[in-house]
């Protein structure tokens, strides 16, 4: 059955976020009402067509309970990607969580790059250039728009 498990033993607040364009963060807290002994496991595919994943680096909280995964080398697809989390205990069966996620959704961008300014006293002003942020799956930089804030003139 889908929902097989004790009531409230599956995690809750699940979130990921991929940073340094390659890495993944992924947490979660553990369900309220799971086992002191629970121990969750995160697998994931990023497609239909790739091989299902185990987190090969939890995180840890002070009981020694997988509460979060690092994945490396996470390159962003347009498919959505299947997450799953579940969870063993030796006094219950532990209800899973799974979730599809869009990974492009949840990049978060570095910044700009070789961000220069030219200020001259004439009426012309300054002249700011960068150059876009590195990412692993937007081809056309003109699809970025930039916001500048000048905190001193």
């Amino acid at each position: 059955p889908v929902f097989a498990g004790m009531k409230g033993s599956a995690i809750e607040n699940f979130s990921c976020v991929i940073y340094n364009i390659f890495l993944m963060n992924c947490t979660w807290q553990a369900g309220r009402d799971a086992p002191a002994d629970t121990q969750y496991f995160l697998y994931w595919q990023k497609s239909r067509d790739e091989e299902e994943m185990e987190c090969e680096l939890y995180i840890k909280d002070e009981n020694c309970r997988n509460v979060g995964c690092i994945f490396q080398n996470v390159s962003i697809g347009m498919e959505k990607a299947y997450f799953l989390v579940n969870g063993s205990s030796k006094d219950s069966l532990i209800q899973f969580y799974d979730e599809y996620i869009d990974l492009y959704k949840i990049e978060i961008l570095t910044a700009p790059l070789n961000v220069t300014a030219h200020c001259t006293r004439d009426p012309m002003g300054c002249i700011i250039t960068w150059h876009p942020p590195l990412t692993s799956h937007v081809e056309n930089t003109k699809c970025f728009q930039y916001e500048i804030s000048i905190q001193n003139k």
